[in-house]
Formats: structure tokens, sequence, C-alpha cells
């Protein structure tokens, strides 16, 4: 009853050191002959899209937040979306067999969804949440400046007081 091989677990393990093979061979070969010119601009740190201004404290502007919250909502729907493609098929063979329109109730509810979504994503393009461009990097960076420059006022002034 007890047919246990570890060579039935071979193709597995040839797997997992081609892969750790496929991915230290290629941080070797990045390293070895890949460009080494270290800049400033290389070096600094660099956030999401906001450049490193101020203190890693500081409050960050809504528009990471929203952009977040956005990738979450379309990634949910993609995970809705998939089981729907399955038992939308089954619905379809159902509707066959009964007579009852069940895919097409079905189809209607993800259109609606699909809908919904389409609307959602419309508003945020309109409200400029997707816009990257220099005119709100610059709008950013301004906002750090003045962000940075209120935290020194206060500081100065705590010391001022004491």
């Amino acid at each position: 009853m007890n047919d246990f091989s570890i060579m039935d677990y071979a193709p597995i393990g040839i797997m997992f050191l081609v892969a750790i093979g496929f991915a230290a061979s290629q941080l070797l070969v990045t390293q070895l002959i890949g460009p080494r010119k270290r800049t400033a601009t290389k070096l600094m740190p660099y956030e999401c899209g906001k450049d490193p201004v101020g203190s890693a404290r500081d409050r960050f502007s809504i528009k990471f937040y929203t952009v977040a919250v956005i990738f979450l909502l379309f990634d949910i729907e993609v995970l809705f979306m998939v089981p729907f493609a399955v038992a939308f098929k089954y619905l379809l063979e159902q509707e066959k067999i009964s007579g009852v329109m069940f895919g097409t109730i079905a189809l209607i509810e993800i259109l609606i969804f699909i809908g919904t979504l389409i609307v959602g994503y419309i508003y945020v393009w309109k409200k400029g949440t997707f816009d990257w461009g220099l005119q709100s990097r610059a709008e950013a960076r301004n906002e750090a400046k003045a962000m940075a420059n209120a935290k020194r006022q206060e500081a100065s002034n705590l010391q001022k007081a004491a």
C-alpha cells in the first residue's frame, strides 16, 4: 500500500534547482557585466513618483492614497470577474436545459458591474488622479517644501519659548 518513492518528487526538486540557478545567474551576470555609473541622481532614494524632500514622517499627498485604493478596486474587479466567467458557461448550459434565462440575467448583472467601474474610472480620470506630469510633481515638491518650512518654523518657535 505504501508506494512512496523519493524519485516521484525529483521533477519538483529539479524545478526548484533550475529556478534558484536562474535567479542566481541573473544577479551574477548583472553584477559582472552591468554598467556602474553611480551618479547622485541614481543613488538618491525614490518613492512612488514623489521626490524625497523633507522627513520620512511627512504627510503624503492624497493622490498616493487615491491611486492605491483605485488599484485595489480594479484588482478586486478582476478577482470577481474570473469566477464569473467560469460560472457563466454553466449558467448558459442551465439556460438551455431549464429554459430560465440565468445566463442573460447574469450577463446583464456583470455589464452593470463593469459599467459602474467604467463610470468610476472616468470620474477619477477627470479629477486628475492619474496626472503625474511636471506640474503635479512641482506642486508636490512645493507642498513638501512648505511643510518642511512649517516644521522648521515650529521648531524655532519651540526653541525661542524654551
